[in-house]
């Protein structure tokens, strides 16, 4: 693969996708900052297909080429995945480009964004009665139908499991964590995310973790029956494989309606179209960095997992103010 980060020119989208020497951008926060604190955004919807799911969607893919589980040993063979979005519109669009096919298993109140977006990525999609993020459980649940498909249909579908996958966890320790080493020039002490699958924030703790000890991973997570699609609280989490607790330095609960509010005034007072997740990690990183007068943050890097446009209709059922009158008559 040939990229001239120059011009950017590219001969495919896939050559889009971050790494070091083509990181997505960090900016950084000021009207909304605490005083005293450098906060930074990085914001990840820049990634070709809109989210940071882009990254562990391409590691998993290309981890089930290599072993010959999808590709020209495996003629016909496309993917399955339990959903609440972002991964599947990767996987999607990644599957495409490929040349294979995809099904996602989502839950029924996954915004309607989001379906339309996954069918016109060439997706087909099931819809069913589950959690807004997929729950283990019975075989009618997003993961066990997507087990199910997996394992009757083996000839037909390769099962990536983010929830299981090291190759998630694995894609933020090769890209995310060393883009934001190099961005930040090692000065990062603090790195802000959200706790999903998990592989986010357990791969950039084993990157960061090693490059120096000290910087502090903290998830933020909404409260419970909060309907913030990809994101869990932690008594959510016995689905993740992935979710080591050694490698998180503190987990942050705030009340899930603020991810909406915080959402729109990031928007309206820093000009970033940051999504509800992205607004529920600012929250948790603005309560950090007012610690101890301001000095609780040296400099914060917060993962923004993609923007708001998906989520326009949760939006305005959060924040009413911002609907617009149809006109009359």
């Amino acid at each position: 693969m040939t990229r001239d980060l120059s011009t950017r020119v590219f001969d495919s989208a896939i050559e889009m996708l971050p790494d070091v020497d083509n990181p997505t951008p960090l900016v950084r926060i000021n009207r909304l900052a605490p005083a005293g604190s450098t906060l930074y955004a990085k914001l990840e919807w820049m990634n070709p297909f809109g989210s940071v799911k882009d990254r562990a969607a391409w590691e998993m893919l290309r981890s089930l080429e290599e072993r010959g589980e999808l590709g020209d040993k495996r003629p016909g063979r496309g993917v399955v995945e339990p959903t609440s979005g972002n991964t599947g519109l990767s996987l999607a669009a990644l599957a495409g480009l490929r040349g294979y096919g995809m099904r996602a298993v989502v839950p029924g109140k996954v915004p309607m964004e989001k379906k339309a977006l996954l069918r016109m990525a060439g997706a087909e999609v099931d819809v069913v009665a589950d959690a807004m993020c997929p729950l283990p459980g019975s075989e009618d649940g997003t993961i066990g139908l997507a087990r199910s498909y997996a394992r009757a249909r083996g000839d037909k579908y390769a099962m990536p499991n983010q929830y299981e996958n090291q190759a998630n966890a694995g894609a933020h320790e090769r890209t995310t964590g060393p883009e934001i080493w190099r961005q930040t020039a090692g000065k990062v002490t603090h790195v802000f995310t959200a706790l999903g699958t998990v592989g986010t924030a357990t791969g950039l703790s084993r990157y960061l973790r090693q490059q120096n000890p000290n910087v502090k991973v903290i998830a933020v997570q909404p409260t419970p029956g909060h309907d913030v699609p990809g994101l869990r609280n932690v008594s959510e989490l016995g689905v993740s494989r992935l979710f080591e607790p050694a490698l998180i330095d503190e987990i942050l609960e705030v009340d899930f309606e603020l991810a909406y509010s915080r959402a729109v005034e990031l928007f309206r007072r820093e000009g970033l179209r940051a999504g509800p997740s992205s607004g529920l990690i600012f929250e948790g990183a603005r309560r950090v960095a007012e610690r101890d007068g301001g000095r609780g943050v040296g400099l914060g890097v917060m993962i923004f997992c993609d923007d708001i446009f998906k989520y326009v209709g949760s939006i305005l059922k959060h924040q009413p103010a911002v609907n617009v009158d149809e006109p009359k008559g």
